[in-house]
């Protein structure tokens, strides 16, 4: 008996059992006698995806069945192969059909027989079975019974995927057809008042549905004809009150029918019936008349509305209807893509897929996840809407023949086709395997070793099922993940390119028109900029080719697509005979998609990069976005001046420094914004980034001075023939003194020098004045680099006093004269280059002067607020908003900066830490100090941070500075991206913006004003 067992439950293991124990109980039934010796059966069992749960099933069902029938069962399943298989292999793929043949153990009949060669056998007998049928629990039962014999063909090998597929569609439109025939005996007055049709859509539409799974239908009414008025009569009040009465009878059989298929009884439930794809979605009326849904159509339905109109087909209630329905709606799918925010929409509509995600899901999603059914359907629905304007034989409603059409007219080249073909099967079967086994509307791959090893030996795999399951399924999804990319773009290539056979080629004009549907807005430069790019034999012309289906997807996910592709080319044309370069974005991917995001985002890096192509170099290390140090820079700059043998060439060379840094800082920017780059984690703080690009463009501002200020002096000396006279320092004022620096912000300073001892006073003066002179003349000189505009205005007296004064000289000025702004303008000064003994006593003269010991006064602190309601009136630029002023209006720069000044005027002698010149750091300090409430300090720091961030927004996007967001669409678009905001919603950009700045105002007003 020991080695008899020891021999089985070896056997048992063998055949695939997981638990030997169990099933040799099992085996060892009553009601297996006559079979549990046959060895065919445990080879039968052993071939199934679950060998155990089959047993169990088996058992299950032979208990449930009386004496002289199970005999009959087991009688045939050794004897018959084909019913063999078919049993065990429901019984070991789902544990649902089990339980139903236990409920209905007679149903096993249903997997005796069926024709082979009939395409849906057993459908037409389910549904001519249920023509008369008054009970929905019949109907649950005979649903059941059908889906025995599909699943049965399904795992056996007999049906393929599109076959099944269809199949479950036709038990679909079947079983609507009963629900709707139930609901009408039930209600034949309410089917007397209308003609009600069903219009499947989604999967049941296109008849690839599948085991579980919403069926999403739209209802159309109308009143029944009368034999003495035609279809289409005028309308008039009787015919409005009849269309009125047929939608109300329509809705209430509408929704018995869907209750009859969603209903859960004792007999469980068929699934769900979706109608939330129809006009307004869950908001909208249930059943509308044809003229309403045209109506609706025409006027307000988004681009996914007409995409997932590509499937709609009638499939149940009145026919004639149901085809008026589809011939008036076809000819406006075809035409989305025409509209105006069609590329806007469908960017939308990917990034609402991927969000809606939960995290924990990502991995496991085979539906929506990356590289997952959701990237294929979604690829070549996209194709079908922008090819199918003009090709009528690519509107199928089915996903693989849509495929196949779409490569037979050369919009697919049919390698790629193959792939993704053998992709959308692979996964497609895999859902259908998880949703198999316990009729459940899943898309997540288990996560448990069972689940997973039913699912591996469900999909064929033997040996090693968990194993080799993950790694097809991932070596599948990343297949996706590719051609995804690839399908909507490779072909431009081939238009241009003359690639391929003429079969497998996709036309010019065909490509154009792809061109213009990505929201490229001139598709013929487009083209012209691909032919020269990809033309030719060349081995860089084949390096291109492999890199622009991906870039051109990464342009054409930004703002301004037709900018991206013409900074890659100009770059290419400046780049293209270096080695490196092309090497660089094939072998480096975060590289090639760092370039696509710097040129398609704006104006500023790419005319930067333009002047110096070299700095696509920085693009692939993972540090070469990162900011230089201030000392590092100044050592640069110094070192270059000193190398230059005129004041124009030093200059030449500080400009240079400063060209790459301002890109290094942009790009970076840029990358860490958008953190959607391979590498990156994600966007970036915005805080943090405000604060990193501040202090790098203070940086390599005071470099640039540090290195004009060198070449300044040495013209100077050179020119007078002696050494100068005065020591010199440059201090930094406003933003710049405050390292707050946006991209455009002029450089505020102050001029102090001292008498070297023994030199006479005006001599000094005078050579101190021309070196200031030179420094500014230098900096002014023309250039295309963005200019570094070097304003002295805050001197005492302004634009009447000198512009150089000795340290003396503003000594006694501060004492005698000065002025309650000037104090405040002081409160950002610090020395940023020159002598640096004399700027640190500077610095020292101005502390009594900036940090008064007793506060400001009452006085002051009048004159303050005078000053600033006078520049609110007066300086803000005529026709401006003060809502969206980023630096004046209302809640923006000027107001949280005042704010945090008088804050320092009135406590920074007495409160220590409030003596910095960065306003945020200062604004921390005050609440720090318990100055200010926290939650006033986090308004006023998020409308600073944000206003800087527009600033800076508008001169990455412009090229040029600015205070107020861009009138032209695509700029403010591009400006919207900058900020967070999804494409298509600059107007929310602006809405939230002046929210935000709008609480920081009433901050303001409490604060400053009444404070």
């Amino acid at each position: 008996m020991q080695g008899r067992r020891s021999s089985t439950f070896t056997r048992l293991l063998r055949h695939g059992f997981t638990d030997p124990a169990a099933a040799e109980r099992l085996l060892d039934a009553d009601v297996l006698t006559a079979v549990r010796a046959d060895p065919v059966l445990l080879e039968a069992l052993g071939a199934t995806a679950d060998p155990d749960l089959a047993l169990l099933g088996l058992v299950r069902l032979a208990e449930a069945l009386e004496p002289a029938e199970r005999r009959t069962l087991l009688d045939t399943v050794t004897t018959a192969k084909p019913l063999r298989d078919r049993l065990l292999g429901v019984l070991g793929a789902s544990e649902a059909l089990g339980d139903h043949l236990v409920r209905h153990p007679a149903d096993w009949h249903a997997l005796v027989t069926y024709e082979a060669a009939d395409l849906h056998p057993g459908v037409a007998e389910f549904e001519a079975g249920l023509s008369t049928a008054r009970d929905p629990d019949a109907l649950r039962v005979a649903y059941r019974r059908c889906l025995l014999g599909i699943a049965a063909r399904d795992v056996c090998g007999t049906s393929d995927l599109v076959r099944t597929a269809a199949e479950l569609a036709d038990l679909a439109t079947a079983t609507l057809r009963a629900a709707l025939a139930i609901a009408t005996a039930e209600a034949p007055a309410d089917a007397a008042a209308c003609r009600l049709s069903v219009i499947g859509m989604g999967k049941c539409g296109g008849h690839e549905l599948n085991y579980v799974s919403d069926v999403d239908v739209v209802f159309v009414a109308e009143p029944p004809i009368q034999p003495e008025q035609p279809a289409e009569a005028p309308a008039d009040p009787a015919r409005q009150q009849a269309e009125t009465a047929a939608v109300q009878a329509a809705t209430r059989l509408a929704a018995r029918m869907m209750r009859i298929c969603s209903d859960t009884t004792a007999e469980g439930t068929i699934w769900p019936v979706d109608a939330n794809l129809r006009p307004e979605g869950k908001n909208g009326p249930l059943v509308r008349t044809l003229a309403s849904h045209l109506a609706y159509y025409r006027r307000w339905a988004k681009t996914w509305e007409f995409q997932a109109l590509l499937k709609a087909r009638p499939v149940a209630g009145d026919a004639a209807l149901g085809a008026e329905y589809t011939a008036a709606i076809q000819p406006m799918v075809w035409q989305a893509a025409e509209r105006e925010h069609f590329v806007t929409d469908v960017q939308e509509m990917r990034r609402r897929v991927v969000d809606n995600i939960p995290a924990a899901h990502v991995d496991r999603e085979l539906k929506l996840g990356p590289g997952g059914l959701r990237d294929v359907e979604f690829a070549v629905q996209l194709l079908q809407l922008v090819h199918g304007r003009s090709d009528a034989e690519l509107r199928s409603g089915t996903t693989l023949t849509a495929l196949a059409e779409l490569a037979a007219g050369g919009y697919v080249g049919r390698a790629d086709a193959a792939a993704l073909d053998a992709a959308y099967r692979f996964l497609r079967l895999m859902e259908h395997r998880i949703q198999l086994h316990k009729l459940r509307r899943t898309h997540l791959v288990p996560d448990d070793e069972a689940g997973l090893r039913r699912l591996g030996r469900g999909l064929g795999f033997r040996s090693e099922p968990v194993e080799r399951l993950d790694r097809e399924w991932r070596r599948h999804a990343r297949e996706v993940r590719r051609l995804h990319e690839k399908l909507f773009y490779r072909p431009l290539l081939d238009a241009v390119a003359q690639l391929g056979t003429e079969e497998s080629r996709l036309s010019t004009a065909a490509a154009r028109e792809r061109l213009q549907a990505l929201g490229y807005a001139d598709p013929a430069a487009a083209m012209r900029h691909l032919e020269a790019l990809a033309s030719g034999v060349s081995r860089k012309a084949a390096i291109q080719r492999t890199l622009l289906p991906v870039l051109l997807a990464w342009f054409a996910d930004s703002a301004d697509p037709d900018a991206g592709l013409l900074g890659f080319r100009k770059v290419s044309d400046a780049l293209g005979r270096t080695p490196w370069y092309l090497r660089l974005l094939r072998d480096e991917g975060a590289a090639a998609q760092r370039l696509a995001r710097v040129l398609s985002s704006g104006r500023l890096a790419p005319d930067l990069l333009m002047r110096a192509p070299e700095a696509v170099a920085m693009l692939g290390s993972p540090d070469g976005l990162a900011p230089r140090g201030h000392a590092a820079l100044e050592q640069e700059v110094l070192a270059a001046v000193g190398r230059a043998e005129t004041p124009e060439q030093a200059i030449a060379a500080v400009r240079g420094v400063r060209r790459r840094e301002l890109f290094r800082t942009a790009a970076g920017d840029l990358i860490d914004t958008y953190g959607d780059d391979e590498e990156s984690g994600g966007p970036a703080d915005p805080s943090v980034l405000v604060d990193r690009v501040g202090t790098a463009v203070f940086g390599l501002t005071s470099a640039t001075i540090a290195g004009a200020l060198r070449a300044a002096v040495r013209a100077v000396t050179d020119r007078d023939a002696r050494p100068l006279p005065t020591r010199l320092a440059v201090i930094a004022m406003g933003r710049f003194g405050g390292r707050e620096l946006a991209y455009g912000s002029d450089a505020d300073v102050l001029f102090v020098h001292e008498p070297v001892p023994g030199a006479d006073p005006d001599r000094a003066a005078r050579a101190a004045t021309a070196v200031a002179d030179e420094l500014r003349r230098l900096l002014q000189v023309p250039t295309a680099d963005p200019p570094l505009l070097v304003d002295a205005d805050l001197r005492p007296e302004g634009k009447s006093g000198p512009l150089v004064r000795s340290l003396a000289s503003y000594e006694a000025y501060y004492r005698r004269w000065s002025q309650v702004w000037e104090s405040q303008a002081l409160l950002r000064a610090a020395p940023v280059a020159g002598d640096a003994d004399l700027g640190e006593r500077f610095t020292a003269l101005i502390d009594p002067v900036r940090y008064p010991a007793a506060g400001l006064d009452e006085d002051g602190v009048r004159e303050i607020r005078r000053l600033k309601a006078r520049m609110e009136s007066e300086r803000m630029p005529r026709g401006a908003d003060p809502t969206t002023h980023a630096k004046l209006g209302r809640g923006g720069l000027s107001d949280v900066e005042w704010t945090v000044q008088l804050i320092q005027l009135r406590h920074a002698a007495r409160v220590p830490a409030l003596r910095t010149t960065g306003t945020r750091r200062a604004l921390a300090a005050a609440q720090a100090e318990g100055l200010i409430e926290a939650a006033d300090a986090a308004v006023l720091d998020e409308a600073w941070v944000l206003a800087t961030r527009v600033r800076n927004a508008v001169m990455l996007v412009r090229g040029r500075p600015g205070d107020t967001f861009p009138g032209d669409s695509r700029e403010l678009a591009a400006v919207a991206r900058y900020l967070g905001h999804p494409a298509g919603h600059a107007g929310d950009m602006l809405d939230d913006y002046r929210r935000r700045t709008r609480r920081a105002r009433a901050v303001v007003e409490r604060l400053f004003y009444e404070g």
